[in-house]
C-alpha cells in the first residue's frame, strides 16, 4: 500500500547541500573596501551589483558592514540552513541569506544574532524578514533585511551554503566581498576585485580634485551640452515653441569636465 508520496521526500544534493570552505580575498584586500561608500562602489561596477533599496539596515542608521560572503539559501519560512552557517562561516564573514524575498516567516533572529556576534561573524544582510529587532538592538550587531515578523521560521530545510544565491536582485556567490551602509548594499564580484579596488582609488583622486575646483566656484557644465547635443535635444522656449535643435554631434569625442553624474 503506497504511504508516502516521493515528492515529499528531501534529496541530498543541489537544493540541500553546503560547502565547508570557499576561495576568499585576503584580508587586507577586503579592508581596503572600508574607505569607500556603497555609491561610489556601485558606479565602479557599472551601477548593475547594488541590492535593491528594501534591504536595509534594521539595527542602527550607521551600521556598516564589510566582509566576504558566506552564502545561505533558505526554502522560504526555513532557517536550518541558517543556524549551520554559524559552524560555516569565518570570523568576520557577512552571512548573505537567499529568503527569497518571503515576508511570511522571520529566518533569523535574536538568538541566532547573540551567537553569530560570539562567533565573530561580522553581520546579516537578508534577502527577507527577521524577528526579535527589540533583542538584537541591544546586541550592537548589523543586521541588513526588508523587514521584520514576530512569525518565527521552521527547521527542517532543504537549504544550501556556500553556492550561488540571488540577494536582493543581485547574483552573490561564496567569497564575493560585500559592502553594506546607510547608502546601501553593494557586491565586489572576488575574481574583479583588485581591479575594482583600484579604479576606486583612482576615482577618489579624481573627485578630490573636481570637487575642490567645484568648491571655488570652478567648473563648467558643458559635458550636459555635450550630451544633448550628441542626442539631438530640441530646446524651445518659455512659450513652448522649438527655437533650435542642437546637432547631433559627429566626432566621437568623450564629454568633459565631470567626475560622475551625481
Amino acid at each position: 500500500m503506497a504511504k508516502k508520496p516521493l515528492s515529499a521526500e528531501m534529496f541530498p544534493g543541489v537544493g540541500f547541500r553546503l560547502k565547508t570552505d570557499v576561495p576568499r580575498a585576503n584580508r587586507k584586500l577586503v579592508d581596503s573596501f572600508r574607505e569607500f561608500e556603497s555609491p561610489d562602489i556601485s558606479d565602479q561596477l557599472n551601477r548593475l551589483y547594488a541590492m535593491v533599496p528594501e534591504i536595509r539596515c534594521l539595527t542602527r542608521p550607521d551600521h556598516t558592514l564589510v566582509g566576504p560572503v558566506c552564502t545561505v539559501k533558505v526554502y522560504p519560512g526555513d532557517n536550518l540552513m541558517v543556524h549551520k552557517a554559524l559552524d560555516v562561516a569565518h570570523p568576520g564573514d557577512v552571512i548573505v541569506v537567499d529568503a527569497s524575498a518571503s515576508t511570511t516567516n522571520a529566518v533569523m533572529g535574536g538568538l541566532i544574532s547573540l551567537k553569530a556576534k560570539a562567533r565573530k561573524i561580522a553581520g546579516f544582510i537578508v534577502d527577507g524578514f527577521i524577528r526579535d529587532l527589540p533583542e538584537i538592538l541591544p546586541l550592537d550587531y548589523p543586521v541588513f533585511a526588508r523587514g521584520a515578523t514576530p512569525i518565527g521560521p521552521l527547521h527542517r530545510g532543504p537549504g544550501e551554503i556556500n553556492f550561488p544565491i540571488c540577494c536582493g536582485g543581485v547574483v552573490v556567490h561564496p567569497g564575493d566581498i560585500v559592502i553594506a551602509d546607510p547608502a546601501g548594499v553593494v557586491v565586489v564580484p572576488l575574481d574583479h576585485a583588485p581591479e575594482i579596488l583600484t579604479r576606486l582609488i583612482a576615482n577618489r583622486k579624481r573627485n578630490k580634485d573636481y570637487l575642490a575646483d567645484v568648491a571655488r566656484g570652478k567648473f563648467t557644465n558643458d559635458w550636459v551640452d555635450d550630451v544633448l547635443k550628441s542626442a539631438g535635444c530640441v530646446v524651445k522656449n518659455g512659450a513652448g515653441k522649438a527655437v533650435a535643435k542642437m546637432p547631433a554631434k559627429k566626432s566621437g569625442k568623450k564629454a568633459a569636465g565631470k567626475a560622475s553624474s551625481t
